[in-house]
C-alpha cells in the first residue's frame, strides 16, 4: 500500500498550496475582519478550475475526482477556513447534488456556471430548531398544476446570500408516504425567484470571509422540472451527499490542523525567550510532536475514506471515522498553537487566532461528532 500522491495529484496539490500563500494568505485577513465575502479570490479559484474538479468536461469540469478536490481543501485549510469552505460547500452540496442526482437537462443548465465559480449553489438542509434532526423538515412543497409551491425557512446555509449564487437545493416534504411517515423530496429553487428571502448574513464566531444566512420561502413558485431526483428520495439523496460531503470536511479539518503546526513551527524558531528560541524547550517540542502526529493520522483517514468512495466500496463509516478525528484534531491543535503562541496567539494579525476560530464548527457542521460516533456505532452492529 502507498500512500503517496501521483504525479497528477502531487501537481495539483502544489499549485493550490503556491495559490493559497501567494494570493490567499496576504489578503485574507483584511476580507476576516471585515466580515466580507472575498470575491476576488473566489474568482481566481473559479479560473483555476477547483470548483469543477471533480466533475466530466462535458459539464464544464476539470475531469478529475472528489480525492482531487479533498487535496485543493486541504492546500486551502492550510492557510485559511472560510475560502475552503466556500469551495467545500459550493462543490459538495452546491453541484455535486445536481451532478448525482439532476436530469441530463438540468446538468447541461447548470453545471457549466457552477463548475466555472462564475455561479455558487447551495443545499437548504438545516432548518431552525432542526439541527441533527433532519427528518424533522417542516420545510413543504406542495405540487400545484406544474408548479412546486414552497413554504418554510432553512438555517446556516452556506453560500446562500452573495451576489453570485444563482441556485438553492433545499428539503421539502411533499407528502405522507403509505405507513405515514414523510415524503421529503428535493426541489432546486433559482436565487431571485419571488417569495425567496435571504436573510441578512449571520455575526459569526469564525469562517468571518464566508457567507452563511437563513432563508425563508413565502409561496415560493418553481416548475415541477425542478425536482431534483426521484420524489419521495430526497432523503436518501442528502445523506450520500453528507456521507460525501464528510470526507471534504475531514480534508478541510486536516488543513486547519496542518495550518496551525505550520505556524507553530514557524513560530518556535523564531520566538526567543530565556535566551534561546522557544522551540528547545521540550514541553514545546511535544506539543508539535502531537500535533503533527494528529495532523498526518487525519490525512490518512481521509485518504482511506476517499479510496474507498472512489473504488465504489462502502464508505459511511470511514467518513464518520475521518470527519470525527479530524474535527477533533484541528479544535486541539488550533487551541495548543494559540498555546504555544501566547499572547500573540490571542492576536487576530497571527493566523492561529483565525484558525482557533473557525475551528470548533467543524466537530459540528455537516454531522456533529456525536452523530459521527452513532454512525460508527451502528456500523459494528450496534442497536440503533
Amino acid at each position: 500500500m502507498d500512500h503517496r500522491l501521483s504525479e497528477e495529484y502531487e501537481s495539483l496539490r502544489a499549485t493550490v498550496e503556491e495559490f493559497a500563500h501567494d494570493v490567499v494568505a496576504p489578503k485574507i485577513g483584511a476580507f476576516y475582519e471585515r466580515e466580507e465575502f472575498p470575491y476576488e479570490i473566489v474568482a481566481q479559484m473559479g479560473r483555476m478550475g477547483l470548483f469543477g474538479l471533480p466533475f466530466p468536461e462535458e459539464y464544464g469540469g476539470m475531469g478529475g475526482d472528489y480525492f482531487a478536490l479533498c487535496l485543493a481543501l486541504e492546500e486551502l485549510a492550510r492557510v485559511d477556513s472560510s475560502v475552503a469552505i466556500t469551495l467545500e460547500a459550493g462543490v459538495s452540496l452546491g453541484a455535486m447534488p445536481v451532478y448525482r442526482f439532476g436530469t441530463e437537462e438540468q446538468k447541461r443548465e447548470w453545471l457549466p456556471k457552477l463548475c466555472s465559480g462564475e455561479m455558487l449553489g447551495a443545499f437548504g438542509l438545516t432548518e431552525p430548531g432542526g439541527g441533527s434532526d433532519a427528518g424533522a423538515t417542516r420545510t413543504t412543497a406542495v405540487l400545484d398544476g406544474e408548479e412546486w409551491v414552497i413554504n418554510g425557512s432553512k438555517a446556516f446555509i452556506t453560500n446562500s446570500g452573495t451576489d453570485i449564487t444563482g441556485l438553492i437545493t433545499v428539503t421539502a416534504v411533499t407528502g405522507l408516504k403509505p405507513d405515514g411517515r414523510k415524503e421529503i423530496s428535493t426541489v432546486m429553487i433559482p436565487a431571485g425567484t419571488p417569495g425567496l428571502t435571504v436573510a441578512p448574513k449571520y455575526s459569526k464566531v469564525g469562517w468571518n470571509a464566508s457567507d452563511t444566512r437563513e432563508l425563508s420561502f413565502a409561496d415560493v413558485r418553481v416548475p415541477a422540472a425542478n425536482l431534483l431526483g426521484e420524489r419521495g428520495r430526497g432523503y436518501a439523496n442528502f445523506l450520500r451527499t453528507l456521507d460525501e460531503g464528510r470526507i471534504a470536511i475531514a480534508a478541510l479539518s486536516t488543513g486547519l490542523a496542518q495550518g496551525c503546526v505550520d505556524e507553530s513551527v514557524k513560530y518556535a524558531h523564531e520566538r526567543t525567550a530565556f535566551g534561546h528560541p522557544i522551540g528547545t524547550n521540550q514541553a514545546i517540542q511535544f506539543k508539535l510532536a502531537d500535533m503533527r502526529l494528529r495532523a498526518h493520522t487525519s490525512r490518512l483517514a481521509y485518504y482511506d475514506a476517499a479510496s474507498r468512495m472512489l473504488l465504489g466500496e462502502p464508505f459511511k463509516a470511514e467518513a464518520a471515522m475521518a470527519k470525527l478525528y479530524s474535527s477533533e484534531s484541528a479544535v486541539t491543535n488550533a487551541r495548543e498553537a494559540t498555546q504555544i503562541h501566547g499572547g500573540y496567539g490571542f492576536m487576530n494579525e497571527f493566523p492561529v487566532a483565525r484558525m482557533w476560530r473557525d475551528s470548533k464548527i467543524l466537530e459540528i457542521g455537516e454531522g456533529t461528532s456525536e452523530v459521527q460516533r452513532m454512525l460508527i456505532a451502528r456500523d459494528m452492529g450496534l442497536p440503533a
